[in-house]
């Protein structure tokens, strides 16, 4: 199973295994992994469960829409350029140890 691991703002980190088709948000939550809230439950309606993706060059992630990119511009903490909604990161083989760093707050 893919690894993803996720670095709280006070540098702890948390690494899962999670199941190819599972988003990183929802693997998050059900581990209670503090810092992502998703308040929508991943239908891109809230900013709760951004991250910045750390390694993002060294996979194919998935494309970001129309949608993400507004939601973006809604977060709690200054969107940078590796900000992605985890609820839009599904997890496939090919992401075996992505790490997302969480921001110091969500809304």
């Amino acid at each position: 199973m893919p690894k993803v691991t996720y670095i709280a703002a006070d540098g702890t980190e948390t690494t899962l295994e999670v199941p190819v088709g599972t988003s990183v948000m929802e693997a998050a939550i059900m581990n209670n992994v503090d810092g992502i809230l998703g308040e929508c439950g991943g239908s891109i309606n809230c900013a709760t469960c951004h991250v910045f993706v750390q390694n993002a060059d060294q996979f194919t992630l998935p494309e970001m829409s129309p949608v993400e990119e507004e939601m973006l511009e809604a977060t709690a903490v200054e969107r940078q350029p590796e900000s992605r909604l985890s609820c839009q990161l599904i997890m496939t083989a090919a992401m075996d140890g992505l790490i997302v760093r969480l921001p110091e707050a969500q809304y």
